[in-house]
C-alpha cells in the first residue's frame, strides 16, 4: 500500500496492492494544524487526520479588541478586562502584573504588552480558573457552622466486605483535603492489641499505630484546618487505656483537649488550626461472649468456602447492617444503648473533644433534649431519609449548634455512595463518603469541597443557621422560587491528545466529543440534564453553545460537567468530568480543568467556558 500525498486537508488517497487508487474526503475543516494522527483501517490502509489547533472564538477576539490598543494589551488594559468583564472587582494592578509574569516564558509574549495569542493562552491558564483557590470564608464561627469533608471507613482499599485495610487510603484522603477520618477499633485475635478493620467481615486488619502515624504525618498536607478522627469503638477498658496512651504519644501537642466536657458550642476552625480532634462515644458494655461472637464470625468467614462467603454477602446486603453475628442478627450500632461514659477509663475519656450522643430514647428525644452541651449524633442515610419527613425542621435546628454525621447504609458493600444534598440540605456537617469509590455522588462531594480553597471546610448558608420560628426553618423539599439564572457557554476544549493515548477512544479515528451539563442540589434545582452537540473527529472540539439553569437555592447547587466520546455501537467513552460549587463560580470566561473518574485532575485537558448570573 502506498499513501499518495494530497494538499487539501481532509483528503486522503490510498493505493491498494492491486494498483487501484482509493480517494475519499474526511469531514475535517481546513484549519491550521500541529501534528498528524494516523489510524489503521482493516489492516489495509491508514486513515490520516491532522490535529488542528482550535481557532479562538470570534467573541474573544472582539473582547481583545475592546480592551487593547493597536493590537497590544497593557497591564492596565488587562486590569480593566479583569474588573469590568470578568467581574473581579477587587483585582489590583499587581494581579495583572502577575499574569504578565506567568506568560514571559512563551515565545508569543511581548514585553510591551500582550498580543492576542498570549491573551488567549492566559484565558486557558491557571491564573483564570473558575473558582477561587484561596480560603475566603469566615473561619471564626463554631465548627457546627461548616460542612466538613468527611470519610467513611477511611482505611478500606476497596469494597466493604473483603478488601484490605491500609493506611494508604487515609493518606490519599488527607491529601485531597478530607478533614474527618473514621477508624473502627477492634481487639486483635490475642486480645492484647488494637487493630483497625470493618468488624464481622472479610476485610483484613491494619495496625492502629500505622493509621495514627499516617494521620500525624499527612493531616495538614492539603489544609491547615483541624482533622477530626471518629473512633467506632469496640474495645474493653484495658485496650481503651492503651489507645489513650498511643494517641497521646503519637500526636503530642497536636492533640486538642477541651478544657471542659460541657462545651456550649464547638471552637472555630481558625482556633483549631493544625490540631487533631478525637470524636467517639465509649463502647457498648464489653462482653467477652459478644466480642468472641463478632471476631469468631470474622474468623468463620475467613475459613468459609466460596459458597458460604457468597451466602454471607447476600445476607449482608439484605440486612444492611454494619456487622453480622453468627446467627445473622443485625447490630444496629448507632441505635443500641451504649454504656455511660463514666465506665470508660479516665485517660480515654479525656481524649474526646467531640462527644457522641446516644439514640436510646429515639430521635425525637435527642433532638429535643437539653442543648446546653454541644455534641455529635450519627445516623445512616436511610435513617435520615425516614426522619426528615417528620423531624426535618428539628434536624436543621439541631445542626445549628451540634454536629450531625450521616454514613452510608450497610448494603453499599461495593463502596458506592448516596445523594449528599439530603444531608447538606438539613444542615448535616459530616456527610460521610466512601472515598475509594467512583461515580457521580463522589464527584459532587469533591465538587462541593473545591469551595473555599479546597481547605475541607465550607461555611454553611445563613438560611441553615436561621434560628427563628418553625415556619422560618429551611426545608429543602419546598418548591422554592427561582433566585437566579446561571448561563453557561461552552466555547471549546483542548488537551485530550496529551492526556490520552492516540487510540484511547477509537481505533479508527479521533474522538467525537460531546458534553453533558446539569445541576445537583435541592429537589427544585435537580432536573433533566442538558447535552451539547457531538463534534466529530476532533481532538480540539469547538461547540460555541450556551445553556441556562434556573436556580432556587444556588448556595447548595453544584454544576456537573461531563465529557464523553460518542459511540453509536456501544457505551460512550468517558473523557473527563468536573463538578463546581455554583456559589463560588466566577463570572466571565474561565479555564475549567477536567478530572478523571477518581477525581484526579488531568494535566492538560480543560474546557474554555463562560459563566454569567442573571
Amino acid at each position: 500500500m502506498e499513501l499518495l500525498p494530497q494538499t487539501r486537508l481532509g483528503m486522503y488517497t490510498f493505493q491498494l496492492p492491486s494498483g487501484e487508487c482509493l480517494s475519499t474526503n474526511s469531514h475535517l475543516e481546513e484549519t491550521p494544524f500541529f501534528d498528524i494522527d494516523a489510524f489503521q483501517i482493516c489492516f489495509l490502509f491508514k486513515r490520516i487526520f491532522k490535529l488542528r489547533v482550535a481557532e479562538p472564538p470570534e467573541e474573544i477576539e472582539q473582547l481583545f479588541d475592546q480592551f487593547s490598543e493597536n493590537g497590544t494589551m497593557s497591564v492596565d488594559n488587562l486590569l480593566k478586562f479583569m474588573i469590568y468583564y470578568q467581574k473581579e472587582e477587587t483585582a489590583k494592578k499587581e494581579d495583572a502584573q502577575e499574569i504578565f509574569n506567568s506568560l514571559r516564558h512563551l515565545n508569543i509574549f511581548q514585553r510591551k504588552g500582550l498580543h492576542f495569542d498570549a491573551f488567549f493562552r492566559y484565558l486557558y491558564g491557571d491564573h483564570n480558573l473558575p473558582i477561587p483557590n484561596k480560603v475566603h470564608h469566615d473561619m471564626d464561627f463554631p465548627l457546627a457552622h461548616y460542612f466538613l469533608y468527611t470519610g467513611h471507613n477511611s482505611y478500606l482499599t476497596g469494597n466493604q466486605l473483603s478488601s484490605d485495610s491500609s493506611s494508604k487510603p487515609i493518606i490519599k484522603a488527607l491529601r485531597r483535603g478530607v478533614r474527618v477520618i473514621e477508624l473502627d477499633l477492634w481487639p486483635n485475635s490475642e486480645k492484647n492489641d488494637v487493630e483497625v478493620c470493618h468488624g464481622g467481615t472479610l476485610t483484613a486488619p491494619v495496625d492502629l499505630n500505622k493509621c495514627l502515624h499516617a494521620i500525624r504525618d499527612h493531616a495538614f498536607d492539603a489544609s491547615e484546618y483541624p482533622v477530626v478522627i471518629t473512633f467506632e469503638d469496640h474495645l474493653p477498658p484495658n485496650l481503651q487505656d492503651k489507645v489513650a496512651k498511643m494517641v497521646a504519644k503519637t500526636f503530642g501537642t497536636m492533640l486538642y483537649r477541651p478544657e471542659s466536657e460541657n462545651l456550649e458550642e464547638f471552637p472555630s476552625p481558625n482556633s483549631l488550626k493544625r490540631k487533631i480532634l478525637i470524636s467517639t462515644k465509649p463502647p457498648k458494655e464489653y462482653l467477652q461472649t459478644q466480642d468472641s461472637k463478632g471476631k469468631g464470625n470474622a474468623q468463620m468467614l475467613k475459613t468459609s468456602s466460596k459458597k458460604e462467603v457468597a451466602q454471607t454477602e447476600r445476607l449482608y446486603s439484605r440486612t444492611g447492617s454494619d456487622t453480622i453475628d453468627e446467627q445473622g442478627q443485625v447490630d444496629e450500632g448507632e441505635l443500641i444503648e451504649e454504656e455511660d461514659e463514666e465506665n470508660a477509663v479516665p485517660e480515654y475519656r479525656n481524649l474526646i473533644a467531640i462527644h457522641a450522643t446516644k439514640l436510646k430514647d429515639g430521635l425525637a428525644k435527642v433532638l429535643g433534649s437539653d442543648q446546653s452541651k454541644a455534641k455529635r449524633l450519627s445516623m445512616s442515610e436511610q435513617q435520615l431519609e425516614n426522619a426528615i419527613y417528620i423531624h426535618g425542621s428539628e434536624i436543621v435546628r439541631f445542626t445549628q449548634r451540634n454536629l450531625l454525621r450521616i454514613y452510608p447504609k450497610g448494603t453499599r458493600i461495593l463502596s458506592t455512595n448516596y445523594d449528599p444534598h439530603v444531608g447538606w440540605g438539613h444542615g448535616a456537617q459530616m456527610v460521610a463518603f466512601n472515598m475509594q469509590g467512583t461515580g457521580k455522588y463522589l464527584w459532587i462531594m469533591q465538587g462541593m469541597f473545591r469551595a473555599n480553597g479546597g481547605c475541607g471546610y465550607v461555611k454553611k448558608p445563613e438560611f441553615l443557621l436561621k434560628n427563628g420560628l418553625q415556619s422560618d426553618v429551611f426545608d429543602p423539599n419546598e418548591p422554592w422560587h427561582v433566585q437566579t439564572h446561571l448561563k453557561v457557554k461552552i466555547y471549546q476544549g483542548e488537551g485530550w491528545h496529551l492526556d490520552f493515548g492516540r487510540t484511547a477512544f477509537d481505533q479508527c479515528s479521533p474522538p467525537d466529543f460531546f458534553i453533558k451539563l446539569g445541576i445537583a442540589g435541592v429537589p427544585a434545582d435537580t432536573y433533566r440534564r442538558e447535552k451539547s452537540r457531538v463534534v466529530v473527529d476532533q481532538w480540539a472540539p469547538v461547540w460555541n453553545e450556551e445553556f441556562t439553569f434556573p436556580l432556587a437555592v444556588p448556595e447548595l447547587a453544584v454544576l456537573r460537567i461531563e465529557v464523553f466520546d460518542y459511540d453509536q455501537a456501544k457505551t460512550n467513552d468517558f473523557a473527563g468530568q468536573t463538578c463546581l460549587p455554583v456559589s463560588e463560580l466566577k463570572s466571565g470566561i474561565r479555564a475549567v480543568p477536567l478530572h478523571d473518574e477518581k477525581g484526579d485532575q488531568y494535566r492538560h485537558t480543560r474546557l474554555l467556558m463562560r459563566f454569567q448570573f442573571d
